[in-house]
């Protein structure tokens, strides 16, 4: 059997490659439709928030910066909490968040304000970026775990009045 989109090393005849494959076939799926979302969310931010010629490109810097500070919180969730459904991290991971943020719009936007004589713009526009989207990042994992300790503690505290209230824990 031949598909196109598979590894030319994966053999579907095997049964341990077919099962594996079997596993996984709504990844790829799963993976588009999150990536359509996420390119028309940008291309809508774009459109509403465009950038003017030689100017500063905010909409792709807040793009990043949303979308860095949200993988932050997704892989928290993905990694650290766990029981996430298998497809949650293709399909918001890799589809909306990867297709929604853009390292090849944020280096065209840095040329382009490299031709546009502002070179000092743009080296503060392609450090900044690379800051920013680090920071994002670091907010949302921590803004996260506290989410979640928060999470845990109320839910720890509840049950305890439960149980001195003598009313059967679920």
């Amino acid at each position: 059997m031949s598909v196109p989109w598979v590894d030319p090393d994966v053999d579907l005849h095997a049964p341990g490659q077919h099962r594996e494959w079997s596993r996984h076939r709504f990844v790829l799926p799963a993976i588009a439709l999150g990536g359509m979302l996420g390119a028309s969310a940008r291309y809508a931010a774009a459109r509403v928030w465009p950038t003017p010629e030689a100017g500063v490109p905010w909409t792709t810097l807040g793009v990043n910066a949303v979308g860095c500070l949200l993988i932050g919180v997704l892989m928290v969730f993905v990694v650290e909490v766990g029981g996430a459904h298998p497809l949650l991290r293709p399909f918001a991971g890799v589809g909306v968040l990867g297709g929604f943020t853009t390292f090849s719009t944020y280096t065209v936007d840095t040329v382009s304000l490299l031709d546009a004589g502002r070179p000092a713009v743009a080296l503060g526009y392609w450090a900044g970026t690379v800051l920013v989207a680090l920071v994002a990042v670091l907010v949302g994992v921590v803004a996260a775990r506290a989410g979640v300790l928060s999470a845990t503690r109320l839910r720890r505290r509840r049950r305890a009045q439960r149980t001195t209230r003598g009313e059967q824990q679920p």
